[in-house]
């Protein structure tokens, strides 16, 4: 593995969902990112659990729902390729977006990419909006039928 001091971490990544440290989906796309902290959009977006597999899914709508939290990496084009596998981006519904991320409490707004979903994809709905996901019922891509 390529150390961490010759890689170029300079792309801005905000994890709402199941690429947070801890759930199914961190280790397979963040592992090894540098972690800057804990951050939360500056407009509201909506934030829900949905679909048959029971994905956190922020809909590409800025303006409705709440500030969202989460957490904010530094990637490096690999890892970018990569993640943007994962969340399948490129297929119909699934997009990367450039957002506004702030820390709490310090004023520091940064551009962050960050996933995001067509609000089609997300049948059937399983929660209200969130600030925070902390769900625990994601079927991971391996557990599926």
């Amino acid at each position: 593995m390529e150390s961490g001091r010759n890689r170029d971490f300079e792309t801005a990544v905000f994890a709402v969902g199941t690429l947070k440290r801890g759930f199914p989906l961190h280790e397979r796309g963040l592992a090894g990112a540098p972690f800057l902290g804990m951050y939360r959009t500056v407009q509201p977006f909506p934030l829900l659990i949905a679909g048959p597999w029971f994905a956190p899914m922020l809909l590409d709508r800025p303006g409705v729902g709440l500030r969202v939290r989460g957490e904010l990496y530094l990637v490096d084009q690999p890892m970018l390729a990569g993640l943007d596998e994962l969340e399948s981006v490129g297929k119909p519904g699934n997009f990367r977006r450039l957002v506004q991320v702030e820390r709490a409490g310090c004023g520091d707004v940064r551009p962050a990419f960050c996933f995001m979903k067509a609000p089609d994809l997300a049948q059937p709905v399983h929660s209200d909006f969130l600030e925070d996901y902390q769900d625990r019922r994601f079927v991971p891509p391996e557990d599926r039928p």
